[in-house]
């Protein structure tokens, strides 16, 4: 009987130990939620994030400057796409497309069903 009532008094120990661990730390949880609350905590997480983006961004620029300067020239080339076309006058824009629509020339007007 000795022997069980030992086991039985350990037992109770770490189940009051445990118990308190846990009290302290919904405590200490408590405590820092109310001095800093969950929005800031997740725009400062959203900022952390954010920050560690822009430096892989950089770093990753940094290692591939060549890709990076023929995808920039890409986007030039894109949205310069129309002036360039109509220099070489293969744009949709060309002389012959203008003289189809020439103001000369009367529109059939459209009928409305």
């Amino acid at each position: 009987m000795t022997d069980r009532y030992n086991r039985m008094r350990e037992d109770r120990h770490l189940r009051n130990s445990a118990r308190a661990l846990v009290e302290a730390d919904i405590a200490n949880i408590k405590a820092d939620l109310s001095r800093k609350g969950l929005g800031t905590r997740a725009a400062d997480r959203m900022r952390e994030g954010a920050i560690e983006l822009y430096e892989e961004a950089v770093e990753v620029a940094e290692d591939n400057k060549g890709a990076l300067a023929a995808l920039v020239a890409a986007i030039v080339v894109w949205f310069a796409r129309n002036p360039l076309l109509s220099a070489f006058g293969l744009g949709a824009g060309s002389d012959d497309a203008e003289e189809d629509c020439g103001e000369d020339q009367e529109r059939p007007a459209r009928s409305s069903r």
